[in-house]
């Protein structure tokens, strides 16, 4: 269910309207601040409520407050002290998308929450150490399977190409040797037009 999967924009809106309740969750993750990168080694958490957010782009832009609501359906959060005014005068909160928002503060009361970030920053620091091990044997042996197959589809190439080169030069060769022209000689032009005249005679004496 990841948007990025499809291609065409239709169905990517289609997956984005159409997700279940449980994923909407991550479509509502907003970057940590620098703050809570180093301390926190996250870069980004879906945003709940009871979170101090800041806002980074639009007309609130560096507005900062904690999070009253947020609505999965609509995919918007709503600020503590973020209003306006209708034209009848009463004052309602104004939705922001998790896109304009950077955490400057996480609550941490929730122990799963907690976990979870335990486990994304286990997941990071073995995916840092996986990248800075070096080449191990297994790595090397697999690398020489890779080359040795290389090496074998390359002998296979330079063999049909050979096969083609002598097919063409074959080829070449029949059209550059000069035809074998039929030679009559004299004699049997003299022989068909013999005959032909005793046949013309015999038809002419059978009529």
């Amino acid at each position: 269910m990841n948007v990025k999967s499809a291609t065409k924009p239709s169905k990517q809106r289609k997956m984005l309207f159409q997700a279940p309740y449980h994923i909407r969750r991550r479509y509502l993750a907003s970057r940590l601040s620098a703050e809570l990168r180093a301390s926190q080694g996250v870069k980004s958490l879906p945003v709940r409520s009871g979170d101090t957010v800041r806002i980074m782009r639009g007309d609130f832009k560096g507005f900062e407050g904690k999070v009253t609501r947020i609505d999965r359906k609509n995919y918007r959060m709503y600020v503590e002290g973020l209003t306006r005014e209708k034209a009848d005068g009463t004052t309602i909160f104004v939705p922001i998308h998790p896109s304009k928002v950077m955490i400057a503060r996480l609550d941490l009361d929730d122990k799963w929450r907690r976990k979870i970030l335990e486990r994304k920053r286990m997941t990071r620091e073995q995916r840092e150490e996986v990248e800075e091990k070096p080449k191990t044997e297994e790595t090397a042996k697999a690398k020489e399977a890779g080359e040795e197959r290389t090496s074998k589809r390359t002998r296979k190439r330079t063999k049909t190409r050979k096969k083609t080169e002598k097919k063409t030069e074959k080829k070449t060769e029949k059209s550059e040797r000069p035809r074998k022209t039929k030679k009559t000689s004299e004699k049997k032009t003299r022989g068909n037009r013999m005959r032909k005249d005793e046949g013309s005679r015999k038809v002419k004496g059978g009529e």
